[in-house]
């Protein structure tokens, strides 16, 4: 894995509607730059070397940073690949759609459900929302929430961005009813 650098953004909401958020509602996203592992060659058939050259070292690198930098146990989480103009989606999506990125993360979390993604092939700077879900129980409404994030050199032409992110509760001021209500 060829990596350019990392990016950590932590966001704390301290009040929203008018009203104090207590706790704050804390959200962590790390993010590598990396050269695609694809770069120049054309159509790649096969992308499981690659997969395997990269996914799992980006799970080890990315989980605990986000969970350092979150300072908090996390109840929501997502992740996100973002593609320069040179590759393919399915780069990306190689990179973080498998259980050797992802495990590391939901073992790091203590979480079971599948992490929520965004991808997409987009030149530097391009601004992009992350999707998360609560660790345990995807129908809890409360954590279904996004961050935005930007890079504004990332990701160059020859590289992916790969994110995790992670958030301390649900939306700040939740207040929908339970989806069981419902059904």
């Amino acid at each position: 894995m060829n990596l350019r650098k990392i990016v950590t953004v932590v966001e704390e909401t301290q009040a929203e509607g008018g009203r104090p958020v207590e706790p704050a509602a804390r959200v962590a996203v790390v993010a590598a730059i990396i050269e695609n592992p694809w770069n120049g060659q054309g159509f790649v058939e096969d992308l499981a070397p690659g997969i395997d050259a990269n996914a799992s070292d980006l799970g080890a690198l990315l989980a605990p940073r986000v969970l350092d930098a979150l300072g908090e146990p996390a109840e929501a989480y997502g992740k996100a690949a973002i593609v320069g103009l040179d590759g393919e989606v399915e780069h990306g999506s190689a990179l973080i759609h498998t259980l050797k990125f992802g495990d590391h993360f939901r073992k790091a979390a203590d979480a079971t459900t599948l992490l929520p993604a965004v991808e997409k092939r987009a030149p530097a700077g391009v601004v992009f929302d992350i999707p998360l879900k609560h660790i345990t129980d995807a129908t809890i409404r409360s954590h279904h929430q996004t961050i935005e994030v930007r890079i504004a050199d990332a990701p160059h032409a020859d590289e992916i961005v790969v994110a995790l992110a992670a958030a301390s509760q649900g939306r700040p001021q939740q207040r929908l009813a339970s989806l069981k209500t419902e059904q």
